[in-house]
């Protein structure tokens, strides 16, 4: 499976899928625990708008399956997680390199075993911002990621 792939390996198989290699979107680092993963985006003449700016499709495509697959790397096999939904604010033009960081603290995950743990589903919501290389907030995201324990058959 895709996902036992040791960080490195994983990253290289990240920066190869066509939707980021398109984009021009970049994993730069994966956490040996996948518990941090930075992600980059150069402004390039294929990822711009209208406005020669950072397009906010590619913009929100950057941070979309990150705290997914970091939760998923970091439960049991008895557990089923999913992208439930999402939300980008776009708080200002991107001009230049974009970078967002991703982290997952030992809390999110406590709180996620604790809530599923007798078999209920649980919407966890998670935040990322991305910057430019002033450390500007270019947007704010917010993820809901659905954890559940999968049902003995």
């Amino acid at each position: 499976m895709a996902l036992d792939y040791p960080p490195a390996l994983f990253r290289l198989r990240l920066n190869l899928w066509p939707p980021f290699l398109g984009a021009g979107i970049r994993v730069r680092r994966i956490a040996a625990d996948f518990r941090e993963i930075v992600v980059e985006m150069p402004l390039r003449f294929y990822n711009r708008g209208y406005h020669g700016t950072h397009f906010g499709g590619s913009l929100y495509a950057m941070t979309d399956p990150f705290f997914a697959l970091m939760v998923i790397r970091n439960l049991p096999d008895d557990y089923m997680v999913w992208d439930k939904a999402a939300s980008i604010d776009f708080i200002a033009p991107g001009r230049t390199r974009l970078r967002a960081t991703f982290r997952l603290e030992q809390d999110d995950l406590d709180r996620i075993v604790r809530m599923t743990a007798g078999g209920d589903k649980h919407l966890h919501l998670f935040h990322a911002d991305v910057v430019d290389d002033e450390g500007l907030v270019v947007a704010k995201v917010e993820k809901i990621v659905y954890v559940r324990k999968k049902r003995r058959k």
